[in-house]
């Protein structure tokens, strides 16, 4: 059976300008604390989990904290043999003792946060990397035989043109990634990107965006299995599909999320009241929710259409979305049209 992890790491050194994530930049001192907590709590909850298939440490910026504070909270989960351990990195803060740290640890795959390789479109998005840095990152991963990683890209940003776009496919491909994530700009409330409109995306140059990258990321060899997700056969994200297709995971960490029997809960979200439940001995959960039979079986088809498997063709109105779905063994499946739909063929369902 597979069964997930998910790690929050709230560390930043600068909060980009679109990100609503549960992540502080002028919190560095709480670091030590909050990885100690971090242990307890993975000591205190992993003992009542099944073996652990996959592990997922985002944020915020893992790759900012200490390797080995990161590492001591991972050995107190019970891996199964051949688990997927990823590890969010960005490119500045990633050097050779770090991934080599990471490696002796048992991390297997890396997720670097590349964006654009555009160093204008970086900084319409409040980001500050060396585009340079991001080639080393690949680099330094093959070096110590992680043959697995990621290089996440956003499309969309303001000022960004579809040649700066297909620039940075081309940089990325050049890399010989084996998993690809491209994900439109998005506006989340609350955020500097959120208060400015002149920034905010546009619909039908993220749809030539979105196609662009179809074109160039499969004409590479990679496949889409998930909407925004391309990758190499065999080089899939198991933690993420265990995601959608509505799998059981443990919460470690600040705001982190997790599913267990049937009940959704979140933690509680700023790392200050996180270290101090732990400390305290108290539950670090904010909330839950149960969805009923009905909710849930929505939600399984909702996650389900995003993912290349689709979903059996009596759940949509097959008649009525010519263009946006194909049926192949009574399965419908999101054409490519469709997948720039998702949403709006989602409310189809039935």
């Amino acid at each position: 059976m597979a069964f997930g992890v998910y790690v929050h790491v709230p560390f930043c050194a600068r909060r980009c300008d679109y990100c609503a994530f549960a992540a502080w930049d002028d919190r560095p001192d709480l670091t030590g604390r909050y990885l100690a907590a971090l242990r307890r709590q993975a000591a205190a909850e992993a003992g009542g989990c099944p073996e652990v298939t996959s592990v997922f440490v985002g944020g915020g910026t893992p790759s900012m904290v200490p390797a080995e504070g990161l590492l001591a909270v991972l050995a107190e989960l019970p891996l199964a043999e051949g688990a997927e351990v990823t590890v969010e990195c960005n490119p500045d803060t990633v050097t050779p003792e770090l991934v080599e740290a990471y490696v002796v640890g048992g991390v297997n795959r890396l997720s670097f946060g590349v964006q654009s390789m555009v160093p204008h479109v970086l900084a319409a998005l409040g980001r500050e990397h060396d585009p340079a840095n991001v080639r080393r990152c690949v680099e330094l991963a093959r070096t110590f035989g992680l043959d697995s990683f990621n290089l996440d890209v956003i499309y969309g940003a303001a000022g960004e043109s579809l040649e700066d776009w297909r620039h940075t496919l081309e940089e990325v491909l050049a890399l010989d990634p084996p998993h690809v994530s491209a994900y439109g700009l998005t506006v989340e409330a609350g955020t500097p990107l959120a208060d400015d409109p002149a920034r905010h995306p546009d619909d039908d140059d993220q749809a030539d965006k979105y196609e662009l990258a179809d074109d160039l990321l499969t004409a590479a060899g990679m496949d889409w299995y998930e909407v925004s997700n391309w990758a190499r056969p065999g080089h899939e994200c198991r933690h993420n599909q265990l995601y959608w297709s509505q799998g059981e995971y443990l919460a470690l960490g600040c705001a982190a999320h997790g599913h267990r029997d049937g009940r959704r809960y979140w933690n509680l979200r700023t790392p200050e009241r996180y270290i101090e439940a732990v400390e305290a001995g108290r539950s670090v959960e904010a909330a839950d929710e149960r969805l009923d039979d009905e909710a849930r079986r929505i939600e399984g088809l909702q996650l389900a259409l995003r993912m290349r498997h689709g979903v059996p063709d009596e759940a949509l109105p097959i008649e009525d979305l010519e263009g946006l779905v194909e049926v192949t063994d009574d399965r419908a499946v999101l054409t490519r049209r469709g997948r720039l739909l998702a949403n709006e063929v989602a409310l189809r369902l039935r």
